[in-house]
């Protein structure tokens, strides 16, 4: 009982664009992270300070989190709007 695609498929014109602005926050996404994994390895005792009642250990785990989703919120938006320049 198939019913065919759920719509036309083509060449993407904006799949190079996606792509460098992909790596683009990968590189941005995997800095972060590793300055907070040096800074666990290097000095672990500026994660024992308390911030808004929690460490910042736990402070920093949630932003990476948060900076996560909203990379993908930024990504979506911009390859979106690429699509419709470039795709039309």
């Amino acid at each position: 009982m198939g019913h065919g695609p759920a719509v036309k498929l083509g060449k993407d014109e904006a799949s190079g664009y996606k792509t460098k602005l992909g790596v683009k926050m990968f590189v941005v996404y995997t800095l972060v992270y590793g300055a907070f994994v040096l800074l666990n390895a290097m000095n672990p005792k500026v994660m024992e300070a308390s911030i808004f009642g929690q460490t910042a250990a736990v402070i920093w785990g949630f932003g990476l989190i948060i900076l996560a989703l909203i990379m993908a919120l930024v990504y979506n938006r911009l390859c979106t709007k690429a699509e419709q320049q470039l795709n039309s």
